[in-house]
């Protein structure tokens, strides 16, 4: 079997003024960083059309550790999409170093539903990663270097800054640091750490920001600490968000590349849906709504976090609603939730089936409490047999959600045309609410439990005392009216990712709470979570190299 990097170098790549021509784009109007990568100027968003074309998203039921296919999925819709004669873009994320190095290998779909250049995606692509590094850690040092000054100082109080760095790579040894070592030219010594550039608000300020003038705005909003009066501190109290801005500038124009039936993709942005929103640019999306009559869109890992902060953050930000919602679910994952070790999930196990179930028809509920029309894709492997599969189908019929069998790893758009052919049918009569599942109006703890009760199944929420501090924070700062971004294991419906299947009778525990006031939500970080994940035992970079010639392999 050929492995992703042998399919993607085997796949005609078309020049990038090519893919733009398919989208009415005029050379002119491109910014090539290659011959196979672009960006794309904002002007180029139509608000008239907006509403007018077809969003499609796509999520998931809760994964195995290495993910069930929903990018590719994503890719191999969109290919379909076209093959069917709709004209169609992907908009989906931008990868993490993190993961990349870490444990699933390369991010950008599988098999024959790719986006390309794929080892370019994976590693540096345009910048815009170290671009919301920068910016992010210019306003760390011009924090610590405020409070080293004798002549400027907004008389800071050290013990209150909670804006660590961020770096695009795992790196647990990081997660608590000391700076400022070394004696009096070298800064007050304090304790901090470092977060993954997936999880920094700067990054959820990109996301979600409208233009240069709103992302300069809401840089200017974020909350850096207290005075040792207790008066709050901003980013604009310390003139910084010009300079972020400024670092920022590029990393704000969406990307354009191709996937390998050179279907156009925009990735743009690129947050974690366990630490994070999950989901691409809002100005990557609204551009591709702009630029052809379907877009399909991915939000990370289960609906229980992409999905629901795409609906609840993004689109209650945006004014975004999809017309259509792609589940995607795998026998082996469902065979993982009724208790089979990951190593044994090929092997077939009807029972297992049967028992992990629930996990998918949890997915099914949530879907309906938006008011969205849901569709089933089971992402089919090789090792899936005729009676698991008709089983996984018979369950969703009953629930009345059309399913629909796909191979997009194997066939590419030709795997999804079934899916392609039910998305054009149910996503231009979809009669949807647009209805988040809660109002930002209501008082953090009422949506905080809102989510963990209805979305995750929890019979009650418990803040710690130190949540319950980071509460009164947030009411002291007048943020209680804004969203919530939950950080949650992937791993299960609840915050213990021993809790496998569709976990009942379960407390979420709520560690803490951090405000990401650019952003415009809190951050309710519940049970182990780390914003700084850790290598695996055996990291997908121990089978990455690089040849004499420049080409790489082991991406995978």
């Amino acid at each position: 079997m050929k492995s992703d990097i042998e399919i993607a170098h085997e796949g005609t790549i078309q020049p990038i003024n090519e893919i733009a021509a398919k989208l009415g784009i005029d050379q002119d109007d491109l910014i090539p960083y290659g011959k196979y990568k672009a960006k794309l100027p904002l002007k180029l968003i139509d608000k008239n059309k907006l509403d007018k074309n077809m969003l499609v998203l796509v999520s998931a039921i809760s994964p195995t550790p290495a993910g069930e296919g929903k990018t590719t999925v994503s890719i191999g819709l969109s290919q379909a999409l076209n093959r069917i004669g709709k004209k169609t873009t992907v908009v989906l994320r931008e990868p993490s170093l993190g993961p990349v190095f870490g444990i699933k290998g390369g991010a950008t779909g599988g098999g024959y539903s790719q986006v390309l250049p794929m080892e370019d995606i994976n590693m540096h692509f345009t910048g815009d990663f170290s671009a919301v590094e920068k910016a992010h850690n210019l306003l760390a040092a011009i924090i610590d270097n405020n409070i080293q000054s004798k002549t400027r100082s907004l008389n800071i109080d050290p013990r209150t800054v909670h804006w660590k760095r961020v770096m695009d790579m795992n790196d647990r040894s990081l997660r608590h640091i000391i700076v400022g070592l070394g004696g009096t030219t070298s800064g007050i010594p304090r304790e901090t750490g470092f977060d993954i550039t997936a999880a920094s608000e700067v990054m959820a300020i990109l996301c979600l920001a409208e233009d240069l003038e709103d992302l300069k705005k809401r840089l200017g909003n974020i909350f850096v600490g207290y005075t040792f009066d207790k008066k709050p501190i901003y980013a604009r109290d310390l003139k910084a968000e010009g300079a972020m801005a400024a670092l920022l500038k590029d990393a704000m124009l969406p990307n354009l590349v191709q996937t390998l039936e050179n279907t156009p993709a925009i990735i743009h942005g690129g947050p974690f849906a366990n630490i994070a929103q999950g989901t691409n640019t809002v100005v990557a999306t609204k551009m591709g709504l702009s630029l052809s009559d379907y877009v399909v869109t991915e939000a990370g890992f289960g609906f229980d976090l992409g999905a629901e902060k795409f609906l609840d953050i993004k689109c209650q930000s945006s004014g975004l609603w999809p017309n259509a919602v792609v589940l995607v679910a795998t026998i082996r994952a469902l065979k993982y939730h009724g208790g089979v070790p990951v190593k044994e999930v090929a092997q077939p196990n009807v029972e297992a089936l049967k028992k992990g179930i629930s996990n998918m028809q949890k997915h099914i509920e949530n879907m309906y409490q938006f008011g969205i029309c849901p569709i089933v894709a089971i992402n089919r492997f090789t090792s899936d047999t005729d009676e698991e599969i008709e089983f996984v189908k018979q369950t969703a019929e009953n629930m009345n959600v059309p399913v629909s069998v796909v191979d997009v790893w194997g066939k590419g758009g030709e795997g999804a045309i079934d899916l392609a052919e039910k998305v054009a049918k149910i996503a231009p009569n979809c009669l949807s609410q647009r209805q988040g599942l809660y109002e930002w109006e209501w008082t953090p703890e009422k949506k905080i439990e809102t989510i963990a009760k209805k979305i995750y199944g929890a019979e009650a929420v418990d803040f710690t005392q130190q949540a319950k501090s980071d509460l009164k924070k947030v009411y002291d700062l007048g943020l209680d009216k804004i969203a919530v971004c939950m950080a949650k294991t992937q791993k299960s419906l609840s915050d213990n990712p021993d809790l496998l299947g569709r976990p009942k009778d379960f407390v979420v525990t709520v560690r803490q709470i951090e405000v990401a006031a650019g952003a415009g939500f809190i951050v309710p970080i519940t049970g182990q979570i780390m914003r700084m994940p850790g290598l695996p035992a055996e990291p997908a970079s121990e089978k990455m190299d690089v040849d004499n010639k420049g080409n790489i392999s082991g991406l995978f």
